[in-house]
């Protein structure tokens, strides 16, 4: 059986797309389709229902990805085995947040390609949560909570929180000294989903969450956006000290009610391969890790 046709169909399996399958192998969209008709016309059964919108395995497709994973995931991992000395190479996918990209992983890329001239990195920099499978990606790194997906992850640490605005705000309105306060201020709202969720002001304080409803005058679904809405005097953030460390010392940002603060954001890899991670992918992860520790709690 051809390990080559099998690491094709697992890849239209997970992403539901002959088309995103070819983009993430970086091959002709006809090669997928070809390979997947050959070991469909070899094991003599139909392996995946195809319709306009989606790619899905049929029974027999979902009992063979199950075991070609892991056959794939074997051979891997005996070809690791005999090529310890050859330069790693391929693809790997990555996704991180846009500000951990711009400013920590970016400035550094040039050093890990000359390490490793061969591996390729694809690198999605978004603040919304990808889906790792479906979309096809190797690595993510996460800031904040995980959903419980199954998948492997590693714990980096935490970002540590707090609150600011910018000098002109608080020339205007003064600062907040309690929460009750904030009632007569403006909070610069960041939001995955428009219209989702009120704008809330969060702390802890004894152990226990605490929620104060604000009103907002914008919205953003950005990191460099809710920056930038604070920096022109639209109202106090809620972010990771790490993002504002330079506005604070230079004094364009001023830390408010200190004594207040939301939890920090616990930061996270994860990855898709399993128990038997390839040799690029673990050396993108290590690199990541590298650079990201150190700056967490």
């Amino acid at each position: 059986m051809d390990l080559e046709a099998l690491r094709i169909f697992i890849k239209v399996a997970e992403l539901a797309s002959f088309t995103r399958a070819a983009e993430h192998l970086g091959i002709p969209k006809a090669r997928v389709s070809l390979q997947v008709k050959a070991l469909e016309a070899e094991l003599d059964i139909h392996l995946l229902q195809r319709t306009t919108r989606s790619v899905r395995p049929t029974p027999d497709g979902e009992q063979l990805l199950v075991r070609a994973r892991r056959l794939v995931s074997d051979s891997e991992e005996l070809e690791a085995m005999f090529q310890s000395s050859k330069a790693l190479h391929g693809v790997v996918r990555l996704d991180t947040p846009v500000n951990l990209a711009r400013d920590v992983l970016v400035p550094r890329l040039p050093e890990f390609l000359a390490r490793h001239p061969l591996i390729e990195l694809q690198l999605s920099t978004t603040d919304r949560r990808v889906d790792i499978l479906r979309e096809g990606f190797d690595v993510v790194l996460r800031v904040g909570a995980l959903a419980d997906s199954g998948l492997m992850s590693k714990r980096l640490g935490e970002m540590a929180m707090t609150n600011v605005a910018s000098v002109a705000y608080l020339r205007s309105r003064g600062a907040p000294r309690t929460p009750e306060e904030l009632d007569q201020h403006l909070l610069v709202n960041y939001a995955g989903t428009f219209g989702a969720e009120p704008p809330e002001f969060e702390w802890v304080q004894g152990g226990q969450t605490f929620t104060r409803q604000m009103r907002a005058s914008i919205t953003v679904n950005n990191v460099d956006a809710y920056h930038a809405a604070c920096l022109a005097g639209l109202g106090i953030i809620q972010c990771p000290r790490r993002g504002v460390a330079r506005d604070l010392a230079a004094g364009t940002l001023v830390e408010v009610l200190p004594q207040f603060v939301c939890a920090p954001l616990p930061v996270s890899l994860i990855h898709a391969h399993g128990r038997t991670v390839p040799k690029r992918v673990r050396a993108v992860m290590a690199w990541v890790t590298e650079l990201v520790q150190p700056g967490l709690s």
